[in-house]
């Protein structure tokens, strides 16, 4: 089952998006805090977004460029300004496609059945991971903290999703140990808390102090209270 965000401040128009959407099998959310857009995306996850451009706060084109700093979804968006510069502008920020408004709710199935189809037949879904701050997309590797891009060693990627895989848990040093041999590398307790530490430098230097917690005796965590 497909996970569809719609992005849309007016509740008639969301609802009633959401109902087609729903009775065509579709697992639906839409956004209520328009301040907090993106958090709001990576909670869900979906596999494609109906965005608005305008919008309280900050417009469409504003989350259009937040999300594609962490994903690649799909992203269609719903406007009622559907002249030619909105076009290019829509396709300039990332979108994917664009569907004026007043719409037909069978153009719009259509349109996300096609979308889908075409982003998702030949492959899986991107996959996030994200906690406090942190966004770890597993498709292409690429940690973003706060917008700014941190570049992630293979064994730093291996275990940072392995704390994130399993967020508000204590993973085991024997756990960890067994991610990075996977990965062809040498491993003993040294290497791994090598390992660990210079992670640990990275995400502080990002903003992210005390991200990854030592439970002396069992391992590591990350928590979402982390900020």
């Amino acid at each position: 089952m497909h996970r569809i965000f719609i992005v849309e401040d007016d509740h008639v128009i969301a609802g009633a998006v959401r109902r087609h959407l729903e009775s065509w099998g579709y697992q639906v959310a839409c956004a209520e805090k328009f301040d907090a857009v993106l958090t709001e995306f990576l909670e869900f996850d979906p596999q494609l977004v109906l965005l608005d451009i305008s919008l309280p706060f900050f417009n469409g084109y504003h989350w259009c460029r937040e999300i594609r700093r962490v994903s690649q979804v799909p992203i269609v968006f719903l406007t009622s300004a559907s002249d030619n510069m909105n076009v290019v502008m829509a396709m300039q920020m990332g979108g994917d496609d664009l569907l004026a408004k007043p719409f037909d709710l069978q153009v719009l199935s259509a349109k996300v059945q096609a979308m889908l189809r075409r982003a998702y037949d030949f492959g899986t879904a991107p996959a996030l991971l994200s906690c406090g701050g942190a966004v770890l997309n597993l498709s292409n590797g690429i940690l973003t903290i706060h917008d700014q891009r941190v570049e992630l060693t293979r064994n730093e990627l291996k275990l940072l999703q392995l704390l994130l895989e399993r967020k508000g848990q204590i993973v085991s040093r024997d756990a960890m140990m067994t991610a990075l041999w996977e990965s062809d590398s040498f491993v003993d307790e040294n290497t791994l808390s090598v390992n660990v530490n210079r992670l640990r430098r990275k995400l502080e230097a990002a903003g992210l102090p005390d991200f990854i917690r030592t439970r002396k005796g069992a391992g590591y965590l990350v928590e979402e209270a982390v900020v």
